[in-house]
């Protein structure tokens, strides 16, 4: 696979690249006609392409041959998190969970949400960014902004999870996931959920857990929660 993997989700219908990988391609790459490039569709296959027309809005390539990427995990990730106030680390977040791997983000709005709007679009070009610089074949979802009531009372497929600082019952996440599982984890928003919503939670099959002894920022306990799932899938038994 070339260093530099280019995004083209409808390459088989229209072989040509989004206007900002083709820029990209041109300006800054500088590549020409002939040259060989990786495309993804994000959605699971690589592209071994010969670019037949340099142009820095519309490259156009020809498809020499393709490779369809199995999914190297056995267990998808979920993670439901209420956006921080600041764009930055929402997309900070983003952007490193994609790099170690999670399926689906979920911004909620809840009872203590500081941001009560998000643009998808923002963060999808920050997973596609994110994509393309760990070498991955699978895009991430990123989901419209949903109620956290609406969540909870969706059918789920696996464990699901809700971290909080309220002083009641939990287990940390770490020895109460087990590797292989389908998992689902809500994060709340800079002020936490409510303790109402905790319990609604619950009363929806929520487990409640801890990710450790300090109190983190929505960030850091997304990315940790995150972490947290993958390395335990990388365990093996003795």
């Amino acid at each position: 696979m070339a260093d530099t993997l280019f995004y083209c989700p409808d390459i088989l219908i229209s072989p040509r690249l989004p206007e900002q990988e083709s820029q990209h391609c041109i300006k800054v790459l500088r590549m020409k006609e002939g040259d060989r490039l990786t495309v993804t569709d994000g959605r699971g296959t690589f592209y071994n392409c010969s670019l037949i027309e340099a142009h820095p809005k519309h490259c156009v390539v020809s498809i020499l041959h393709r490779s369809v990427e199995e999914r190297k995990r056995d267990y998808t990730l979920h993670i439901a998190f209420g956006p921080t106030k600041q764009m930055d680390r929402n997309e900070w977040f983003v952007e490193k969970a994609t790099e170690i791997g999670t399926d689906l983000f979920t911004p909620i709005l809840s009872s203590f949400s500081e941001r009560r709007e998000i643009k998808r679009e923002r963060l999808e070009k920050i997973a596609v960014s994110a994509m393309k610089q760990s070498q991955q074949a699978f895009l991430p979802v990123i989901e419209e902004m949903v109620r956290l009531k609406d969540l909870i009372s969706r059918p789920f497929n696996g464990r699901k999870f809700i971290a909080h600082c309220y002083d009641l019952p939990r287990e940390p996440l770490a020895q109460t996931y087990r590797k292989g599982e389908h998992a689902l984890i809500l994060i709340g928003p800079e002020g936490d959920f409510s303790r109402e919503e905790v319990e609604s939670a619950i009363a929806n099959g929520f487990e409640p857990v801890t990710l450790g002894e300090t109190r983190l920022r929505t960030e850091t306990a997304c990315l940790a929660a995150t972490h947290t799932i993958h390395v335990i899938n990388q365990i093996t038994s003795k």
